[in-house]
């Protein structure tokens, strides 16, 4: 197969990427290689691909379409995994222009190739903020999700919103993908586990937000990239039968789908700390503090949809995740 992954320096599109690309698949990847986080973690993700046959990088920006449009041209990719994005909930407060070029007018950028220059299957990276205010759990892609509390989070529902108009207009398959906090090796520095990791070890403390009273659904990567790579091939068929009243929410007349992809799991913030502090045999210090705008109380994936059609739920505990980040942390770092 001839993939395209946007966002390929990242987090999750470099442990995509690899896995793809050890199957034989040829792999695009593009990245902007902004600066919201380390350049260097960035730039060591592709020096890593770079020596796997079968990868090609280009550095560009998805806003800019002319780019964009001259990379579908060029290698005429079969499928796409749209993983670029602007992320972080907090940082939407603070800078939500980003989210708008990134998120937004990078996802058209994406939508509208893949409408000049059809695939057989998109699949784009949602988020469990969609979820938003919800009370109920575990969150079901069958939930309404129109109360967000973030302006990330408003941006990845617009995006599943704009997945569904090309999918219904142009006949493009489209997979949304709500991934529920993921984390592990090669993971992201503006995420809790790792910004948490450098505290302990430097003896600073770390803040806990609403006093350790929230839960999440930790996801370690290998767990998401093994969704990904069975949903890459399951391009979904438009059902002409479709009816709001009657079928999942997650489904459409379209050729259209979101999934969850989380543990299954919600893990008490004071036991992931706990269980930090246990793979790095150290205590950290605690400054308890309330709860931060846009945040959440729980995350809880219903995955039954992804059991169903792949035959496949992350499986993962948070102890033995992050334990295996800790080991990749301590010789990357040379701790």
């Amino acid at each position: 197969m001839k993939i395209l992954v946007t966002g390929a320096a990242g987090f999750i599109g470099f442990h995509l990427s690899k896995a793809i690309l050890k199957k034989e698949n040829e792999v695009i990847g593009i990245d902007n290689l902004n600066d919201y986080y380390e350049q260097d973690l960035k730039i060591s993700r592709l020096d890593i691909l770079k020596e796997i046959d079968g990868f090609t990088f280009h550095k560009l920006d998805l806003k800019d379409k002319a780019d964009v449009d001259t990379i579908f041209e060029k290698y005429k990719p079969e499928y796409v995994v749209n993983l670029a994005a602007q992320a972080g909930v907090r940082y939407s407060i603070e800078n939500p222009y980003a989210y708008i070029d990134s998120n937004l007018v990078g996802f058209m950028n994406i939508l509208e190739a893949c409408r000049h220059f059809p695939v057989k299957h998109l699949l784009y990276a949602s988020s469990s903020s969609v979820y938003g205010g919800n009370k109920v759990v575990p969150f079901s892609t069958d939930h309404n999700v129109d109360h967000p509390v973030s302006l990330y989070a408003a941006t990845k529902k617009s995006n599943e919103l704009m997945a569904h108009a090309y999918s219904h207009l142009y006949g493009i398959p489209t997979t949304g993908l709500r991934f529920f906090t993921v984390y592990g090796p090669y993971g992201r520095p503006d995420m809790a586990y790792f910004s948490f990791t450098q505290n302990i070890l430097s003896e600073k403390p770390i803040k806990v937000f609403n006093h350790g009273k929230m839960e999440r659904d930790f996801t370690y990567v290998d767990d998401i990239v093994e969704g990904i790579d069975k949903l890459i091939p399951l391009a979904p068929e438009a059902n002409s039968d479709w009816n709001e009243s009657e079928n999942d929410l997650s489904t459409s007349f379209a050729p259209y789908k979101v999934y969850n992809i989380g543990n299954n799991n919600p893990v008490p913030l004071m036991r992931f700390i706990n269980a930090l502090e246990t793979a790095l045999g150290k205590e950290a210090e605690k400054i308890y503090m309330d709860m931060q705008p846009g945040d959440v109380m729980k995350t809880y994936a219903d995955v039954s949809d992804l059991e169903r059609d792949i035959n496949f739920k992350p499986s993962t505990s948070i102890e033995d995740g992050l334990q295996k980040f800790v080991d990749w942390y301590k010789e990357y770092y040379q701790v």
